[in-house]
């Protein structure tokens, strides 16, 4: 999914100069990946069946690694539109496939191991960022979609026999029946209790400024994760973009693992605004400062943030139990990455600079919502008895709502 859905980025110079793409162009050739991805994100969230098939898991693969590879077959942009639209419904797929893989197959396992395996996007990355890089000096734009479409297929038979969540068990429903019902014992006289107190927390108000933060985080993002290496390369012509691009998915690597670590000490919020600041930072330096320091201190604070942001917003959400919390702000995020390259295209024709400091003034935006989520988050809430049976997710609740619980 790495590959299928970022390699984009580093080819995009490429076809700047080989294909005739213009910037905007290439901009909306970003949106319509990110509008298959929303369209596959929904589905998995309304059709919570198809997580647990691995026929859909396997075509899922096969189309994103198809589509790589008919991209170099036309120069026609209704074409590559046509092609990049249905390889992001197939990397969103194949990401909530295998994330509620992840859940349903190590929940005995330590906590930061699913952290490693969301970092297996920015190894995706990383061996794109590498493959273009080698490439450059002896190949073309088609022969970077070739090579990465051979890539993906090597990755794809690799994964080829992930085994989906499995289906509950009737033994596995009725102890996530006892264990719901004696949760709900066990937690009646706190929440009546709470229910008499004026000090009880009211943490659905604050959901909305985590839904904002997180969807003008989907705008910032999306914006410096399609541009930054044009945006390098504008400045500093040569290898340097796509080695910062290869710093990018090596810093996302740990990522994950890492804020989760850090979640031991500090609360959500704290480190959601620290997140969202350190990546605001990293997206304008390549615009502000320029030259190589800059590009390789901005692709390592971009790479370390952008799935730890998703990551904590979402975890966040759930500590809220605000209803269907995880699929809003999976909507909202998808939203704003559509919007994003869309809000900056008229921009690109005076260069890369102005977008991402565009990029960056979202996402400090971001940041400010995610201030005032600090200010009232209900850091004490009630925890129920801790040697309860661990909850198995409903025949009908969508993995990602079933991730959140966890």
């Amino acid at each position: 999914m790495g590959v299928g859905r970022f390699v984009y980025t580093p080819i995009l110079p490429l076809m700047h100069a080989g294909a005739g793409l213009s910037a905007g162009a290439g901009a909306n050739l970003a949106t319509a990946n990110y509008i298959g991805y929303l369209l596959g994100a929904l589905v998995g969230i309304l059709a919570p069946a198809l997580v647990r098939s691995r026929a859909l898991l396997r075509i899922s693969l096969v189309v994103l690694t198809g589509t790589l590879a008919a991209m170099p077959a036309t120069h026609d942009t209704a074409v590559w539109f046509a092609l990049r639209l249905p390889a992001g419904v197939a990397s969103a797929l194949i990401f909530v496939i295998a994330v509620s893989s992840l859940l349903s197959h190590l929940r005995e396992y330590p906590a930061h191991l699913p952290g490693w395996a969301f970092g297996g996007v920015g190894a995706g990355i990383a061996l794109s960022g590498l493959l273009v890089l080698a490439l450059r000096p002896v190949a073309d734009w088609r022969a970077a979609w070739w090579a990465s479409a051979a890539l993906a297929a090597v990755l794809a038979v690799a994964s080829w026999n992930l085994r989906p969540e499995a289906r509950p068990t009737t033994a596995q429903a009725t102890q996530a029946i006892q264990a719901n019902a004696d949760q709900a014992h066990e937690a009646t006289t706190v929440t009546a209790a709470a229910a008499d107190s004026s000090h009880a927390p009211r943490t659905h108000r604050w959901f909305t400024a985590l839904f904002a933060s997180y969807t003008l985080e989907g705008v910032g993002y999306i914006i410096a994760g399609t541009f930054l290496v044009a945006a390098i390369e504008q400045s500093s012509p040569g290898p340097l973009g796509g080695g910062a691009w290869v710093l990018v998915g090596l810093a996302a690597v740990p990522s994950s693992a890492l804020w989760a670590r850090l979640g031991r000490r500090w609360s959500r919020p704290d480190l959601l605004l620290a997140a969202l600041v350190v990546q605001a930072v990293g997206i304008a330096l390549p615009a502000l400062i320029g030259g190589a320091p800059a590009a390789l201190v901005s692709a390592v604070l971009f790479g370390a943030t952008f799935i730890g942001v998703s990551t904590l917003a979402l975890a966040t959400g759930a500590h809220l139990e605000f209803p269907r919390s995880v699929a809003l702000l999976t909507a909202g995020y998808s939203v704003g990455q559509i919007l994003g390259p869309l809000v900056v295209a008229p921009l690109l024709h005076h260069g890369y600079q102005r977008a991402l400091v565009l990029a960056a003034s979202v996402v400090l935006v971001a940041a400010v919502a995610a201030a005032v989520l600090r200010i009232g988050f209900p850091h004490h809430m009630v925890v129920v008895r801790a040697t309860a049976p661990v909850r198995q997710p409903a025949p009908t609740e969508s993995a990602a709502d079933a991730g959140s619980h966890r």
